[in-house]
């Protein structure tokens, strides 16, 4: 039932789109054929005259579709009636093209304040988080730290923590011996051993038998992982250099607190700078405790990045009680959330997404379906909300055969003082219809894969 009511709300923002190009084209007395609500593939299951528009629902109800006179070759209408959209001037042209983008963005901002009105709350985006449990073995360095079960953790590293995503982003990266280290921290503990031994060339081969005196060997530097990444606006790559097998080798050999190393002449004093260097790495916690403020000792993840507690996230939520709350939160809740989805689109366009995480209509039904069900009709609504303005800047993109190719062909016309060829439009917006075709076989292929292989 959950799938369902999403579905129907999917189909609820098409239906939106599509009436505000009718609905625009009509206010402004532009004849309109007919009004298909979803898309004509396989059969049609209703169809009525209502005046003189021809209104249809499709078997395939995620689509929709406004058609004028000048989408039908055999129209009988002369070339130069005023009923054909082309002949209309170019701001009328323009309106009606936008009115779709427009619909979804009344769509959205309606959604988040009737939400807001009828649920009396809206989600801030933040978290507490809290130590559930602590499950790590006695030895581990979580009991040394002073971290209690009821902790709610503040800060980690410095940095802000609103989301368990940001809780375990840090521990997962501050795994210990993961094989990598800073270049910058390699070259500290090469400058120590260049000291400590000043007769050995740092990028020869150090002959066998020969002992080498160690620097005292330290943690790593604490991870920093900027805000933006911690609320998953990107996502995180570990810049880090990755240590040769050699390296990795040398490392194991390399025990806490050793003193020397005889050398079996098989690396360099930089090999050994490098494999000293890959070891523990802290997570420096704040916590709140009975309402006080406390700095715990280094926690040290394991070589998996767990720190061997269980946490629990309860999110804040903002009151909406009154018309001013209602519309002064629905507004930062839709500021914060648009911000969002057009950084989305900024990470996907450069490249920074890779495309097997790209995911659309069955993706978004599965996972609309289980928040509904999970956390109630008001965040399905929230949901569709956020959809309803994707489905809004995606479709004002410049790009042809969609309503912003469209609106960018009307600007280039009325720069120039003439229409772009209609052959040249019909060219140009094919082949990137072919291009949405196949980006969207992907995409479909990329949700069924999510979903056989239990992704999601």
């Amino acid at each position: 039932m959950s799938l369902i009511i999403m579905i129907l709300l999917l189909s609820f923002l098409i239906l939106v789109h599509e009436a505000g190009h009718f609905f625009a084209a009509k206010a402004l007395g532009i004849k309109v054929d007919k009004f298909g609500f979803g898309l004509p593939v396989g059969p049609t299951l209703w169809s009525k005259k209502v005046g003189d528009v021809e209104v249809l629902v499709h078997a395939c109800l995620l689509g929709g579709y406004v058609a004028f006179p000048d989408d039908d070759k055999d129209s009988d209408l002369p070339l130069d009636s005023k009923d054909r959209f082309i002949n209309r001037p170019v701001w009328q042209r323009m309106i009606v093209i936008s009115a779709g983008v427009i619909m979804n963005i009344v769509a959205a901002v309606v959604l988040v304040m009737l939400t807001a009105g009828l649920w009396g709350k809206l989600p801030s985006g933040n978290y507490e988080v809290y130590i559930n449990k602590i499950q790590a073995p006695k030895t581990e360095s979580v009991w040394q730290s002073g971290l209690q079960q009821g902790d709610r953790i503040l800060k980690i590293n410095n940095s802000d923590i609103n989301s368990s995503y940001a809780f375990t982003l840090y521990a997962s990266n501050s795994a210990q011996y993961n094989g990598k280290t800073s270049t910058e921290f390699a070259h500290q503990n090469i400058e120590k051993l260049k000291k400590l031994n000043p007769n050995i060339n740092i990028n020869n081969k150090i002959s066998a038998g020969t002992v080498i005196s160690l620097p005292t060997i330290e943690p790593e530097p604490q991870l920093k992982i900027e805000d933006e990444i911690l609320k998953g606006y990107a996502p995180y790559k570990n810049n880090e250099t990755s240590l040769s097998k050699e390296q990795i080798k040398l490392r194991d050999i390399v025990k806490e607190g050793a003193k020397t190393l005889t050398s079996d002449g098989t690396y360099t004093l930089s090999d050994v700078g490098y494999a000293i260097s890959d070891g523990l790495r802290p997570i420096n916690a704040t916590v709140l405790r009975n309402g006080k403020t406390i700095e715990l000792k280094p926690i040290y993840p394991n070589n998996k990045g767990l720190i061997g507690v269980m946490i629990e996230a309860k999110q804040l939520l903002v009151p909406t009680k009154n018309p001013v709350t209602i519309f002064t939160n629905s507004c930062k809740y839709l500021w914060e959330q648009t911000y969002m989805l057009v950084y989305g689109l900024w990470q996907l366009f450069t490249g920074k997404i890779p495309a097997k995480d790209l995911h659309g209509i069955v993706v978004i039904a599965k996972i609309g379906g289980d928040v509904i069900h999970n956390s109630g009709i008001f965040s399905g609504l929230l949901l569709t909300a956020m959809i309803s303005m994707d489905l809004a800047l995606v479709n004002f993109l410049p790009i042809p055969a969609l309503d912003g190719g469209h609106f960018m062909f009307l600007i280039i016309e009325k720069l120039r003082g003439k229409p772009v060829k209609q052959e040249t439009i019909d060219k140009v917006s094919t082949f990137f219809f072919i291009l949405l075709i196949i980006f969207m076989i992907l995409i479909i292929f990329n949700d069924i894969y999510a979903l056989v292989k239990h992704q999601l």
